[in-house]
């Protein structure tokens, strides 16, 4: 019988998958394009949202937001960014299966992504950008050679009431047109 290479989620690999979204500045994008129904792959800069929550400020005008208007459903690759030798193979990375959702203006949000990236001031008043939350409903955690993890929403975000279970419109229940 073949032997589960996914290892029981602890404490630890909370904390790395924590640490990377916490951290987090740059990441890859993943949606599903409109037109081809292929996945499209894209860099963003990204920030957490004051619950946690990994947060874009995207242009209407790039394809990743034509394509999270059409389907919701979206992967966000994070890497570990302070790693900077050895073999980037072994290096810590999160998967994370999530909603994208356009989140309603607020200039708190506008002032926390302007202190940790102050160069943004010269688009993020622009009409079309857009905060967008990138909600987890789970996620795999590569923490190093033979140490990955599958991980619950409750796993990677700060402690909330209700965090234990993905949303009512999780990945499975989202279609091309929700």
């Amino acid at each position: 019988m073949e032997e589960d290479p996914i290892r029981t989620t602890d404490d630890e690999a909370r904390d790395i998958a924590r640490r990377l979204i916490r951290d987090m500045r740059h990441a890859v994008l993943g949606t599903l394009d409109p037109d081809s129904g292929c996945p499209l792959l894209t860099r963003i800069a990204i920030q957490t949202d004051h619950d946690g929550t990994p947060l874009a400020l995207l242009s209407g005008l790039a394809a990743h937001s034509r394509a999270l208007a059409a389907d919701r459903r979206a992967g966000l690759m994070v890497a570990d960014g302070t790693a900077v030798k050895g073999d980037v193979m072994t290096h810590a990375r999160l998967s994370i299966q999530a909603v994208a959702v356009p989140a309603a203006p607020d200039p708190d949000r506008r002032a926390a992504w302007l202190e940790r990236d102050p160069k943004a001031r010269v688009y993020i008043d622009l009409p079309d950008f857009t905060f967008w939350r990138i909600e987890p409903q789970g996620a795999l955690l590569n923490a190093g050679f033979a140490r990955a993890y599958r991980l619950l929403p409750a796993d990677l975000l700060p402690a909330a009431p209700d965090m234990g279970k993905p949303r009512q419109d999780d990945c499975r229940g989202i279609t091309a047109t929700g």
